[in-house]
This record gives structure tokens, C-alpha cells and sequence, in this order.
């Protein structure tokens, strides 16, 4: 039997374990601190999502609102796309990339807002996974790693990948 790598992730996906995974946010970013947040989906989107279609490469969060009528922020996550889960069977008014609200204590969003005030700082999401049946989201906070370290981490990965092929 053909190792299909569709169905290696809907397993993984049923049985808790992470539906994507933004690989390319560890390598750009260096990351301080990680977050746990919940994700609101509309019904299609939740199915769309268990069945491993997230796509999270390129995504990150967005604080939005925190003025004076509304003092707590929202957090949304953009440049998201989960595709439908029956296409012929979906919406008119359905968006694949629309920006989706992000579940979040008061107290992270505070902490958050004030560490966003910094501009090198930056709030991506890493990955995406199935706790006790909700769809939750680990994000990172970082900040942009510069060509000199990417250059080395690519070289640790070189060096790494020739130590394993002697053996």
C-alpha cells in the first residue's frame, strides 16, 4: 500500500495531534514566548479543519480594537486559508481568507498589546492542534531573525544531515 500523506495527517488529526504546522515561523523568527489560543469557526471551517486542510504558512495575528469606547483588543489571525469542506455544497458568501477571531484571556491580550508596541516584535501562529476536541492554536511571539543567524542555522542543518549520512 501507498503511503499517502493526506491520510497520515486526518489520523493525526483524530487523534489529537497537530493539524499544521507553520515550519517556516521558526526559521524566520526567533521566538520568546509561546501562546495557547482558541480559534472561532463558523460549522463548514470546523470540519474543513479536522480533516487537515488549515493552512497557516504565512499567517499571523493582528490585535484589533482597544480604543476608548472599547478598551479590550481583539486578536484575529489573517492570511489564513481554510478551503471548504464540500465545495459544491458551500456558501455564497463563504471566504476561504477571511480573518478569524482568536480566543484569548484578558490578561494575555494586555500582555500582548504591550509587547506589540515594540515594532520589532511580531505575533505568528506556529501551529495548529485538536485539545480534548476544540481546535486550538499555539502562537509565537518573536521577532525577526537576521540573514547572519539563518545563514547559520542552515549551516547546523548542513553539518547535522553529513554527521547522520557517515553513520
Amino acid at each position: 500500500m501507498l503511503y499517502n500523506r493526506r491520510m497520515a495527517t486526518k489520523a493525526t488529526a483524530r487523534n489529537g495531534g497537530t493539524i499544521a504546522e507553520n515550519r517556516r515561523a521558526r526559521f524566520d523568527y526567533e521566538i520568546t514566548e509561546t501562546y495557547e489560543a482558541g480559534i472561532e469557526l463558523r460549522g463548514p471551517e470546523v470540519k474543513s479543519v479536522k480533516n487537515g486542510q488549515l493552512q497557516i504558512a504565512g499567517a499571523r495575528v493582528l490585535l484589533r480594537g482597544g480604543t476608548s469606547r472599547k478598551p479590550t483588543a481583539e486578536a484575529y489571525l489573517v492570511n489564513s486559508h481554510i478551503p471548504p469542506y464540500q465545495p459544491k455544497n458551500t456558501p455564497a458568501d463563504y471566504e476561504e481568507d477571511r480573518a478569524r477571531r482568536l480566543l484569548l484571556k484578558h490578561a494575555e491580550i494586555k500582555a500582548l498589546t504591550g509587547a506589540l508596541q515594540d515594532k520589532s516584535n511580531i505575533l505568528v501562529p506556529l501551529r495548529a492542534f485538536l485539545k480534548s476536541g476544540f481546535i486550538k492554536l499555539e502562537l509565537g511571539l518573536g521577532r525577526m531573525k537576521k540573514k547572519s543567524d539563518k545563514r547559520e542555522a542552515l549551516k547546523k542543518r548542513a553539518h547535522s544531515r553529513e554527521m547522520r549520512d557517515e553513520e
